[in-house]
């Protein structure tokens, strides 16, 4: 199962958080039709490399068709401050819980190695939950790989509908997204056990995820969806909290703006693919969602 996959937007969020046009080669862009009414719903990735800097004209293009961007939780409103003060009640321990006491021997010890081999004092992180730990070991790793918060296509989309004046709307507030780790609080020792499984070849469990994301390959997302939301208890678990009950609240709120159209829907790209995700969802809710090209082609999914 891919930890990475799933923390990603938690990682951008609570560090602040293209390639150039010809760099891009399919970037999924779905375009959702009713009654005369067109919107537009992208996968995106929340942390780039440098060839991820500049939007795709076929994007920017759907921007300017829009008269409001809907992304998951609206950073550019935050200060570094304010988003730190909003965040920092979530992810420390209370009632006299340290991380040492939150995981099993082995896992502390791993991390303190991990931590040790990179000059850092595990003593430092003792309040922290290990969630919260563990975003600082993805932010270690990503920037490792060449790839930061400021190349995210979320962060780039929102720069561009505030240099153009579009509307911005969220679906959910850091709030929201941070109790929701929280919610697999039971799980840390599992959480922490694949963290450093996934860690050890980043380049299976994340820059390929990038790369099928680059490609518009709906079918590697897919595949990736399924290893990231297995059969196992922390599986189950995390598809429930991570995907299916904000997918299924995302639906709610999004339905009514659709319907009147002229809609732009940013969220993390393996929200859009299976059962539960937004494609389907929205299909049953009698949209037609076709895959978007600059010149409209209708394709089946």
């Amino acid at each position: 199962m891919n930890v990475s996959l799933r923390i990603s937007h938690l990682f951008m969020v609570l560090l602040l958080l293209a390639f150039s046009v010809n760099g891009y080669a399919a970037p999924a862009l779905f375009k959702i039709e009713k009654q005369g009414a067109s919107s537009y719903l992208f996968g995106t990735v929340h942390v780039g490399d440098a060839s991820m800097k500049g939007l795709p004209q076929k994007v920017t293009h759907a921007l300017d068709d829009s008269n409001q961007v809907v992304v998951e939780v609206d950073i550019s409103k935050l200060s570094p401050l304010q988003m730190q003060q909003r965040s920092m009640p979530f992810m420390l321990l209370t009632n006299g819980r340290t991380l040492q006491s939150e995981l099993s021997e082995k896992n502390y010890q791993l991390l303190k190695d991990y931590f040790a081999k990179k000059s850092i004092d595990i003593a430092m992180f003792n309040s922290f939950k290990p969630w919260a730990v563990m975003l600082t070991m993805m932010q270690i790793e990503f920037q490792n790989a060449g790839y930061s918060d400021k190349n995210g296509i979320d962060k780039q989309i929102l720069e561009y509908a505030q240099k153009h004046s579009i509307n911005i709307a969220e679906l959910e507030t850091i709030e929201q997204q941070l109790q929701m780790f929280n919610g697999l609080e039971s799980l840390s020792n599992a959480m922490m056990a694949e963290t450093f499984e996934q860690l050890s070849d980043i380049n299976t469990y994340f820059i390929t995820l990038v790369d099928a994301w680059k490609k518009g390959d709906m079918q590697t997302l897919t595949s990736y969806y399924h290893t990231s939301f297995d059969d196992s208890q922390y599986g189950q678990q995390s598809e429930q909290v991570m995907l299916i009950e904000r997918n299924n609240n995302w639906v709610t709120q999004l339905t009514p703006k659709l319907e009147q159209g002229k809609v732009f829907i940013a969220v993390g790209a393996l929200h859009l693919v299976e059962q539960h995700g937004l494609i389907k969802q929205l299909r049953d809710q009698g949209f037609k969602v076709t895959h978007y090209k600059q010149a409209y082609i209708s394709v089946s999914l």
